[in-house]
């Protein structure tokens, strides 16, 4: 099946690529990203 895109909005689009400047937005970003991977791989939530 194939999955179509949604519009994207610009607004949040600017607001993210402000973010993704932000050392501590993106190390939040990075260990969430690293707890849901490691509660995934040992099976726990």
């Amino acid at each position: 099946m194939v999955k179509i895109a949604k519009k994207s909005d610009p607004k949040k689009l600017e607001e993210l690529k402000k973010k993704i400047h932000n050392e501590s937005y993106l190390q939040n970003a990075i260990n969430m990203i690293a707890l849901n991977l490691t509660k995934n791989l040992l099976h726990e939530e």
